[in-house]
């Protein structure tokens, strides 16, 4: 795929996926150990466990809208892109900041609405920046196929899917099917090692079918290839793929364009103060500068910036300075 210097009529980054609300905690390894949680990924639990998890912390946590393509298209509206979120939510104070936090940021919201309660997640961040996160998917998990239409995909030049709609096969078939129906490419994030293991037949379907750009970082990536050397990873990711993008931490990352890899480097000293947020910030600067028509490193080198200054915060909000240094780059 080679959009540099191309003329792109279709502006819109559209993302699909949860509409949750963060809750942000920081824990120490013992805390997460009480919790017989593989530190790193992802448990869905019902909202007793949320709020039992909640009252055992040791501070009341830092309360922000989340998920992972919310953050993805919050980031691209920063950024000054196009953007549109597909969700549901419920309607009570959750609901609300999720939608009006959407408009702020610059983000068209396409939310359906529910009697049950907004989905939320707790990240459990501990002393070396990893989150490990518990989901209630409340009315998030109540979006249904019928509910999504054509036009909710209008003017899309990527529809950008997380991986955890994997655990509705319907619905993300649905997604797929009409975001190709519009004309538009396919962007989705893996989004955890548990999603890979959990879902492996119906991923490898949908990659295969419908997918032009995949997303991994390293423990996800492992999972869908079962390698471990970068270079043979990357290759294997894009098997059936345009573009595959191999997040490798403080180290960058690697993006494999039909066959031609470029290596992204990192960009600070690998310091974060929290990890919350951090791929789907750089999948944010690498869309962001795919819509523009940038070269796959300058679309890289973006995404290294939004995820190295989301690093620096504590959740997926990055400062008004942060953004400020990133738009410099450009």
């Amino acid at each position: 795929m080679d959009t540099e210097n191309s003329s792109i009529k279709k502006k819109i980054i559209v993302g699909v996926g949860s509409a949750l609300i963060d809750l942000l905690v920081k824990e120490t390894d013992a805390f997460l150990d009480r919790l017989d949680a593989l530190k790193g990924g992802m448990s869905l639990v019902n909202k007793e466990y949320i709020n039992k998890l909640i009252s055992d912390a040791a501070k009341k946590p830092l309360v922000v809208p989340g998920g992972s393509a919310c953050n993805t298209v919050i980031g691209v509206g920063n950024l000054g892109g196009d953007a549109r979120f597909i969700g549901k939510c419920g309607q009570g104070k959750y609901g609300n900041l999720f939608e009006s936090d959407l408009k702020k940021n610059g983000v068209d919201p396409v939310l359906f609405k529910s009697k049950t309660a907004t989905g939320r997640v707790v990240s459990v961040i501990t002393p070396d920046a990893q989150r490990s996160m518990f989901t209630y998917l409340g009315a998030s998990s109540e979006m249904t196929s019928d509910e999504l239409i054509l036009k909710c995909f209008e003017d899309s030049f990527v529809v950008h899917i997380e991986g955890y709609l994997l655990f509705n096969p319907e619905l993300i078939k649905s997604v797929l099917g009409l975001a190709k129906k519009s004309g538009a490419l396919v962007s989705l994030d893996l989004a955890s090692f548990n999603i890979v293991n959990d879902s492996r037949d119906l991923l490898c379907q949908i990659v295969e079918e419908y997918v032009d750009i995949l997303i991994a970082n390293e423990d996800e990536a492992y999972a869908y290839t079962g390698f471990k050397d970068e270079i043979k990873t990357v290759e294997s990711l894009a098997k059936h793929v345009d573009i595959a993008i191999l997040k490798v931490g403080k180290e960058g990352s690697y993006i494999n364009n039909n066959g031609n890899i470029e290596k992204i480097e990192p960009v600070g000293d690998g310091y974060a103060i929290d990890t919350t947020g951090a791929g789907d910030m750089w999948a944010a600067g690498f869309l962001y500068g795919l819509v523009k028509g940038y070269s796959m490193k300058k679309c890289g080198n973006i995404g290294s910036a939004c995820g190295y200054e989301v690093c620096q915060v504590i959740g997926a909000n990055i400062s008004e300075a942060g953004w400020t240094r990133i738009k410099s780059s450009i």
